[in-house]
């Protein structure tokens, strides 16, 4: 599955505004996009949340996550990538799609070097799909907690290899929904305050 897509290099917006609309991206070892089955799955997960929700699209690579997010009607999305060509194609299929400027912004970034510094807004919804050998996940929670990156009840999603171990993450992102594709499991959490940890339906 992953080198069919590394060879068509097309993915496709599932639901939503942009339904069904096909969206093309660049070859690179680091582009590594969250296939259509699990991206349906994560988005039936998100729905009680993702409309009108902020969301921070990290390491966006094709950007699939971040446009179904737009498609679903998330209020506002940052995409933020290092590779200028992912950044470049992106740029080019938002206006192409006639996308609202004010609903995204698109940054050419080292995703650690961004989170070193506080937002101008919190976000209630993250993508977290960095490079699999960096093994950033860990360096990648502490930041958007330490520096105030997420809202009080914020969503974030997170891939990494089939066995990592993820108990190195903030002890109050609560488990909510989890998932493998091949050899690649895909999590999502919940952050819960302290005092209402437990307070939420599975």
């Amino acid at each position: 599955m992953a080198t069919n897509r590394r060879q068509t290099r097309e993915l496709r917006i599932i639901a939503g505004l942009w339904r069904g609309r096909r969206l093309r991206f660049p070859a690179g070892p680091d582009i590594r996009p969250t296939p259509d089955r699990v991206r349906e799955t994560l988005f039936n997960w998100l729905a009680p949340v993702i409309r009108g929700a902020r969301v921070l699209d990290l390491f966006a690579g094709s950007g699939a996550l971040g446009l179904e997010a737009l498609s679903r009607g998330a209020a506002q999305v940052r995409f933020i990538d290092a590779d200028a060509r992912a950044i470049a194609a992106l740029r080019e299929l938002l206006v192409e799609w006639r996308a609202d400027p004010a609903q995204f912004e698109i940054g050419r970034a080292d995703a650690l070097s961004v989170l070193q510094l506080a937002p101008a807004v919190r976000f209630d919804v993250v993508f977290v799909d960095p490079p699999f050998a960096a093994g950033l996940w860990t360096e990648i929670a502490s930041r958007l907690e330490g520096n105030g990156w997420l809202t009080p009840e914020a969503c974030v999603y997170l891939e990494a290899p089939v066995g990592t171990n993820l108990e190195t993450l903030p002890a109050h992102w609560e488990a909510w929904r989890a998932g493998t594709a091949g050899e690649v499991g895909y999590h999502l959490f919940r952050r819960v305050e302290p005092t209402t940890r437990g307070t939420h339906g599975a």
